[in-house]
């Protein structure tokens, strides 16, 4: 690695560790002629994941755009933070661990929706209808009857389970 100060080629790692949740590695060096410290990033470089929009339109996926919707989607709900920036990665890598180059905003729209049914009700309503684009009312109930069948058929199922409700 190349000195930033004195340009030299050589320099010593003094202490290495994980960064942006293991994906690269900060590394503290310093140079072997001049002794001056620098520190540095190393990341995998990944292949750019590209978002086919419904009219056909390509853009490059963006952790920061799915993220936002979903803060919308959860607003003034119990949903931490966190369990949303999880969420946005749990995305991301089972998107990257398929293989694919190129996804369809559709696939996305469907693995948030499976999701986030499971941490909050209202808030997966509320993402189904700015996603599903509801056109009036009755497609909004069908949804809520949906939802609400999912949940009496869970309970019936924890029930036989002999859980407890």
């Amino acid at each position: 690695m190349r000195c930033p100060f004195c340009n030299h080629n050589g320099s010593r790692v003094l202490d290495s560790r994980p960064v942006h949740e293991g994906r690269a590695i900060r590394r503290r060096r310093e140079c072997e002629k001049c002794e001056q410290r620098f520190t540095t990033f190393e990341m995998v470089e990944e292949q750019p994941l590209i978002v086919v929009k419904k009219e056909g339109s390509r853009e490059e996926f963006s952790r920061e755009k799915l993220l936002r919707g979903l803060i919308r989607a959860c607003e003034k709900r119990p949903v931490p933070l966190e369990r949303l920036e999880s969420l946005v990665v749990e995305i991301e890598r089972a998107l990257r661990q398929a293989g694919v180059t190129e996804v369809p905003s559709k696939e996305i729209g469907e693995m948030v929706m499976e999701r986030l049914m499971e941490i909050d009700e209202v808030a997966y309503v509320r993402f189904a209808s700015v996603y599903r684009q509801f056109k009036d009312i009755n497609v909004f109930v069908n949804e809520l009857e949906e939802l609400l069948n999912r949940s009496r058929n869970a309970l019936v199922e924890e029930k036989k389970r002999g859980g407890t409700v």
